[in-house]
């Protein structure tokens, strides 16, 4: 039966088959007009517009009187649709339903596998559109791209799809279900997109030399669809690799992209220099940056979503000899918000760390360098108090993953928002915990220390080799030694080490120095493992990080060595005796626990214990050691 968009044949508006409207006597085809469809003097009854629900009715999913209720069920309400009552009256299945959407509007219906799909006609389409608009394309037939959709009736993103793919299309009609599974299934297997491909189409992109129209060009260029399929590759595929930064480097003749993937960098795919204007002007359009100024450093921030996880990206370019080196540092919120049983804490360091971020007042502060996991322990923390009973605020630089829990502030210097000006507002805010996204000056640390003695839980973070040293630290920054024992309550150092696959494991032999060392530390032989390397850990022999700790709390003792002499020396022998754990010896813990090896705790402490471990240093080669 032919239809027309925005028309009827009188047949079609007969529940039963019989015409509704006599308005042509003879056999000839009659066009009932827009203005025929509604008329204001007399309104036109529901039954004369054939739906889902005439549909189901005509194959025998429900009877006429279920179809009566339904109507009734419907008119009682507003803009509600039939196919929606229909489904809470629990009338059909899901599948039924479809079904009978695609007899509606003359499709064929069937189910959608992911073996049934070809990846080269899935990746016609940006994944996330797929999803978003529940419309997917399947098969290539010749000249014909067969596309799936469970929403016949959206004729706009149908349209839409033809444009995009400008091929001739075949429609069908399939269950949401088919289009997630699909879709995760394919992007499980990286097949988002074909690099070869597109880095061959991208090789006909020319840069104009002619300076006035330099900019124009590159945005022109940014906007072409090789280039965005790039980028999106490039941050897609960092997501699924769990990697933390994208490093987009130009070099003399070609393009160097690098992921740090648990805090090493490791090469990808090599692609030509003449590429990289057009990359980076893209990266800049999607951060809101200035793509015509290439003479200067700029910093910015993209929002995006991958599979439905939102992904905040902070973007940083800096000029160099053969052009804008890119960094994206990737902030992935499920990676983040975390219990503290996550972390890697040994249980007694575990429980110490929850009983001090219950405290009602005083300073706990996390140190170690910048990666080494400090955001998220400190969110870990803020994630465990009583969010109910609690103000809990935070000042940020910047703001790296959103809490809807707490106020966040997000520091911006150019205007005078800087880290003191916000925590002077903040006291006047009525806080009960505090979080400063860093300690580093004065003003910011003697602000800090005031709050702490006045009542209030102030959680922040320094940059200090170990635990010990934070004191020192404070002392270096201006803060009198006494005001550092009155309000300071612990300080937590860590490190990030990379765990041992799980996948490749094995026992491994060591020389007889280390031999006699660990032994001595208390872990035999035996006890240590390596990974020999597989495709699961891209044949590093790690995959994922876990934590090694140091908890040093302030008792009375202490504090009264603060006051006498604060040095870091006194401040370590003083821990030491105290009978903290350090990091190295948590470290070898974890190595007596399987979970990684001495050459990566060896790695992150041999900076600040070398003297501690100086007959184990001295022994030690880690080139040796390595794959």
């Amino acid at each position: 039966m032919a239809r027309i968009f925005g028309f009827r044949r009188k047949e079609e508006w007969s529940g039963g088959g019989q015409a509704v409207d006599h308005l042509n006597d003879g056999g000839e085809d009659q066009i009932i007009g827009l203005s025929q469809l509604y008329s204001p003097e007399e309104e036109q009854s529901p039954a004369q517009v054939r739906d889902v629900a005439d549909v189901l009715c005509e194959m025998g999913k429900i009877t006429a009187e279920q179809l009566t209720e339904a109507r009734r069920t419907q008119k009682a309400r507003s803009n509600c649709d039939i196919a929606e009552v229909i489904t809470e009256m629990q009338l059909v299945a899901e599948p039924d339903l479809s079904m009978a959407r695609a007899g509606l509007y003359g499709f064929e219906f069937r189910r959608v596998l992911p073996d049934q799909v070809h990846k080269d006609a899935f990746s016609k389409l940006d994944p996330e559109y797929i999803r978003s608009n529940r419309i997917m394309p399947i098969e290539v037939r010749g000249e014909t791209l067969v596309v799936a959709t469970s929403r016949p009736a959206d004729l706009f993103v149908i349209e839409d799809v033809k444009r995009q793919v400008q091929m001739n299309t075949e429609m069908i009609v399939c269950l949401e279900e088919d289009i997630d599974g699909v879709c995760d299934a394919l992007n499980d297997e990286k097949i988002d997109y074909n690099i070869d491909d597109i880095i061959s189409d991208m090789t006909d992109v020319e840069v104009v030399q002619d300076e006035q129209e330099e900019s124009e060009d590159l945005e022109k260029m940014a906007g072409q669809s090789p280039v965005i399929k790039f980028v999106n590759y490039l941050i897609s595929n960092a997501v699924r690799e769990g990697a933390s930064d994208i490093h987009i480097e130009p070099k003399e003749k070609l393009m160097r992209t690098r992921y740090r993937i648990d805090g090493v960098l490791f090469g990808m795919k090599e692609s030509p220099l003449k590429m990289h204007p057009a990359i980076v002007s893209r990266i800049k359009i999607m951060a809101n940056l200035d793509i015509s100024e290439r003479r200067l450093p700029q910093d910015g921030k993209i929002k995006v979503s991958i599979g439905g996880r939102a992904i905040d990206l902070r973007v940083s370019t800096l000029p160099t000899n053969h052009g804008e080196k890119v960094v994206i540092r990737v902030l992935d919120s499920q990676s983040v918000l975390r219990g503290l049983e996550q972390l890697g804490m040994e249980p007694e360091v575990m429980s110490t760390f929850a009983e001090q971020i219950v405290l009602p007042h005083g300073i706990l502060l996390v140190t170690g360098p910048t990666g080494s996991g400090k955001s998220t322990t400190l969110y870990s923390a803020l994630c465990q108090m009583d969010r109910d009973k609690l103000n809990i605020s935070t000042v940020e630089d910047p703001v790296e993953y959103e809490l809807d829990f707490c106020n966040q502030v997000q520091v911006n210097e150019k205007i005078g928002l800087e880290f003191a000006t916000c925590l002077r507002s903040l006291l006047r805010q009525d806080p009960d915990v505090i979080m400063i996204g860093e300690i580093r000056d004065n003003e910011t640390a003697r602000i800090a220390v005031q709050a702490a003695l006045t009542g209030h839980l102030v959680l922040s973070t320094l940059h200090t080799n170990d635990a010990a040293a934070s004191i020192t630290r404070l002392v270096d920054i201006g803060i009198e030694p006494y005001l550092i024992a009155a309000s300071l309550n612990a300080v937590l150092a860590q490190r990030l080490v990379r765990r041992v696959c799980p996948n490749c494991k094995q026992p491994t032999d060591v020389s007889e120095n280390i031999r006699q060392y660990v032994e001595r530390a208390g872990v035999q032989a035996d006890q240590i493992f390596r990974g020999a390397g597989c495709d699961e850990c891209r044949g590093s022999g790690y995959v994922g990080r876990v934590g090694i700790y140091e908890l040093l709390v302030v008792d009375e003792q202490f504090r009264d060595m603060i006051n006498r002499d604060p040095s870091a020396n006194n401040m370590r022998r003083a821990s030491h005796e105290g009978g903290h754990r350090s990091l190295f010896d948590d470290g070898i813990v974890k190595v007596k626990q399987g979970l990684t090896t001495i050459e990566e705790v060896l790695r992150v402490t041999e900076v600040y214990g070398k003297n501690e471990n100086e007959a184990f240093v001295e022994n030690f080669n880690p080139d040796e050691q390595q794959h």
